[in-house]
């Protein structure tokens, strides 16, 4: 394949992709509108079309008819013009010739000139008050055999039928009449006029047809559309009202009973999550005690019989004894600190902003964060219900460890505050931050976001709202706002 070859190709694709990318936006810039202005654009597009292409047809039409006639109506003048001149050219009555033209001038509106030639081509009479134009009476001639014969001659006021008819066979000479179509065309464009006025007058009264007509059918579907946003929402009460019988009358009824469906599941799904929330948090709270009680104690235990050991052996003996209570140390410790994250005992004991505080300071000494934490609004010796205080303290768990797995911050903000009617906590870092939407539109597929979406479901299980706001590389902020009665 030749360079020009690769060219032509090259060039073929290009402009195969210019179209397609060109019909793609005409497209969208056709789907974009609502249908309310496709059918009202559709319908006055149909009109104006349907108007302008009757107007144009009668015009043309009637124009050609009313022509017509007004070419018989000149060859029936000069042929009457030319019989009665015969008598007149032969007795050479100029007089009366000029009479004859006169009156075919007066009696008909819209004959323009008239005039008589003789054999040679000399002008007998006209009706021209300031003398015959020139040139005028070399224009139109008939030939032998023919009974008239007509052109057409530009004017002033527009083009102007010259009809000529032989005197006598041709013999005595000629007689020509000039007519104006103004007279004709300003008919035709008066009752072009009164079409257009008419048909506008039917297309008004159409398009308020079709205007009420996609009220009618659009009101039905804004309202499906509001309470599809309402269920995209979590809200299950809202319903589409009734629209009749028809089409959209059963498209509301069925959406009506799915969206019933769907809050009865709903309200299942809501119930049996509680339910594993509930059973994950007593089971949390049993390892954490079984940690503590018994794990810790029997480390506890351990130590101090390695620390007696200690006492009576050798030095060697000692050395390895230390090391060994070193070990148990640190496991003690981590047990505890598993034993905290599994169920802080401060969140039973002293309530929510005890229980984060004290996880902020383990937090922020395990991570090596800049972590501070602030609580607001809480009376001395005051509780949440239970259900909030462990809801909040896992939202908060879950975005302070997020924060130290994929942020990459720098500092970290906690804010707690107890208003009069609602719990507002607020979580902020300095990180990288991420595509909210994207991550959360992929959770299902592969698994991403995920952690998000739990904390979604715990928020909504106590009637709240989480917020995430994020944007690569600016930070991440977590807002969760819970009513309280």
């Amino acid at each position: 394949m030749s360079a020009s070859d690769h060219e032509a190709g090259g060039g073929a694709l290009s402009y195969s992709l210019r179209f397609a990318a060109w019909r793609a936006r005409m497209r969208n810039a056709l789907l974009r509108p609502s249908v309310r202005i496709k059918i009202m654009g559709i319908v006055l597009g149909l009109v104006f079309l349907l108007a302008y292409g009757i107007a144009l047809d009668a015009r043309t039409s009637m124009s050609a008819a009313m022509f017509q006639q007004l070419d018989e109506r000149g060859k029936s003048l000069a042929s009457d013009v030319a019989a009665r001149s015969t008598d007149l050219i032969l007795t050479s009555n100029a007089f009366a010739l000029r009479e004859l033209l006169r009156d075919t001038l007066q009696n008909n509106n819209d004959v323009r000139y008239a005039l008589i030639l003789d054999t040679e081509g000399h002008v007998l009479a006209h009706t021209f008050d300031e003398g015959l134009p020139r040139g005028l009476a070399e224009r139109n001639h008939v030939s032998a055999g023919e009974r008239t014969h007509t052109i057409i001659l530009q004017s002033d006021e527009g083009p102007v039928h010259d009809v000529a008819a032989p005197i006598f066979g041709g013999r005595a000479g000629t007689a020509r009449i000039g007519l104006s179509e103004q007279r004709l065309e300003n008919g035709v464009n008066a009752l072009t006029g009164r079409m257009l006025l008419t048909t506008l007058a039917v297309s008004l009264l159409g398009i308020g047809a079709a205007y009420l007509l996609t009220l009618i059918l659009t009101r039905p579907i804004g309202a499906l559309v509001e309470v599809t946003q309402a269920v995209g929402r979590g809200d299950f009460s809202q319903r589409a009202p009734p629209w009749g019988d028809d089409e959209l009358g059963k498209l509301s009824v069925a959406f009506n009973r799915m969206v019933a469906d769907l809050r009865e599941k709903e309200q299942i799904r809501k119930h049996l999550l509680e339910k594993v929330i509930d059973a994950q948090e007593e089971e949390r709270k049993r390892i954490a005690r079984e940690l503590h009680d018994d794990t810790g104690q029997a480390l506890t235990s351990l130590m101090v019989g390695l620390r007696a050991a200690n006492d009576a052996g050798d030095d060697r003996t000692r050395m390895h004894l230390n090391g060994l209570r070193e070990i148990a140390a640190q496991t003690l410790e981590s047990v505890k600190r598993m034993a905290r994250e599994l169920r802080p005992a401060l969140l039973d004991d002293l309530g929510l902003s005890a229980a984060l505080e004290r996880y902020v300071a383990g937090y922020r000494t395990t991570y090596e964060l800049d972590t501070d934490v602030q609580a607001t609004g809480f009376a001395a010796g005051e509780r949440l219900p239970p259900e909030v205080e462990t809801a909040v303290y896992r939202i908060v768990q879950e975005s302070l460890t997020n924060i130290a797995k994929h942020a990459h911050a720098r500092h970290v903000s906690v804010v707690v505050e107890r208003k009069p009617h609602a719990l507002v906590a607020i979580v902020e870092d300095d990180g990288q931050g991420f595509d909210a939407e994207a991550v959360l539109a992929g959770a299902t597929s592969d698994g991403a976001g995920l952690g998000l979406h739990g904390m979604r479901e715990r928020a909504s299980l106590i009637g709240g709202r989480l917020t995430i706001e994020s944007t690569p590389g600016h930070g991440t902020s977590i807002f969760v706002e819970v009513p309280l009665a």
